[in-house]
């Protein structure tokens, strides 16, 4: 026995005990099973003389359980996914469970895949910052025996358990700061527009106008995705507008960055010329001149309240449901918006 691998079935033979009480000594269970001390401090000092190590993947296949959960993020390069990427490792370490991420580059058929794969190696539950624009793959995980939670964006029709920002009303408070200094004209730098958080943020955004009697102008919004790129070309085509917006309101850090990109290339300074706000607080936010407007969502809370409902769901083998959770947002108000002239505001009522 020394010269080979050890095994439960050699410990065992080498005391006269069954492997399964080699087994339940090993992982703690002697005492629930009367297994004595004296045997199980036998098997015990056996095992240390051996340098025993019980396989965790053979056991997490007897037990069903593999103390791993899967995490799909859209884009692990967006420092808002990654920071609650970062939360939900840190929580799944102290439920000693690792984490096995996949990224879908915010495409639906690699979301599935993604699903498939973590399935079909067991993981004990799911988190999912689903793409967004199609629920029809999700529907099978309702019922399954898979625990799951939703982040950051969801499907109101589909009874999945869900933690979500105030989308809402974080674009409705941007959208107010910027009505508060005199600006009428603010385009909107748009995400995928399917999506939750876009229609969310695109109806706080209209309520504010609402509310302060401005008629929503459909030509003021403009993007395709979540992306540097897309904030780019929207930015630069709103530019071009006439009258020119004299706000923009991007709905994402990356699409905010685009922004500022098409903003210096027309030669158009902030806040002077334009003013800026963004959704989510990127950490470059901070430190431009002038330091950026934003709606800052709390990461952190977003991976720390998933992780906690998951691994309770876990604890429980509960079956999923349609509660929701939503964290709060907050605007932090910086250089990058400038009240507009009387004579602005005139220009900007004209029809």
């Amino acid at each position: 026995m020394r010269n080979a691998s050890p095994t439960l079935k050699a410990i065992a033979a080498h005391l006269g005990v069954s492997v399964t009480t080699v087994s339940r000594s090993l992982s703690g269970q002697g005492a629930r099973y009367r297994i004595s001390e004296k045997t199980q401090g036998a098997v015990r000092r056996l095992a240390r003389r051996l340098d025993f190590s019980p396989n965790p993947l053979a056991r997490g296949l007897r037990l069903k359980k593999t103390a791993t959960v899967g995490l799909i993020i859209p884009d692990v390069s967006n420092p808002f996914f990654a920071r609650i990427a970062h939360c939900v490792t840190i929580a799944a370490r102290d439920h000693h469970h690792s984490v096995l991420l996949a990224d879908s580059q915010e495409q639906t058929r690699l979301e599935i895949d993604s699903i498939d794969a973590l399935l079909r190696r067991q993981v004990d539950g799911l988190i999912l910052c689903p793409v967004g624009i199609a629920d029809a793959h999700l529907r099978s995980l309702v019922r399954g025996p898979v625990p799951v939670i939703l982040v950051d964006r969801h499907f109101p029709r589909l009874a999945l358990p869900s933690v979500t920002s105030d989308n809402v009303g974080g674009a409705r408070a941007a959208t107010s700061h910027l009505l508060a200094a005199g600006h009428r004209r603010i385009g909107v730098l748009q995400g995928l527009p399917e999506t939750s958080t876009n229609r969310d943020r695109l109806t706080g955004y209209r309520s504010a106008l609402a509310g302060r009697g401005v008629r929503t102008d459909p030509r003021l919004v403009a993007g395709d995705t979540f992306l540097e790129d897309s904030g780019y070309r929207a930015a630069r085509r709103l530019l071009r507008t006439r009258p020119r917006p004299t706000a923009l309101f991007a709905l994402g850090n990356l699409i905010a960055l685009g922004a500022l990109r098409a903003i210096a290339e027309a030669g158009l300074r902030i806040p002077g010329d334009i003013s800026l706000v963004a959704f989510d607080d990127h950490p470059y936010a901070d430190h431009l001149a002038p330091p950026v407007t934003t709606v800052a969502q709390d990461a952190d809370a977003l991976g720390r309240i998933a992780a906690g409902a998951l691994f309770s769901r876990v604890r429980a083998q509960s079956l999923n449901s349609s509660q929701r959770h939503v964290v709060p947002t907050r605007l932090v108000s910086r250089g990058s918006v400038q009240p507009v002239s009387r004579a602005s505001i005139q220009q900007q009522e004209k029809p």
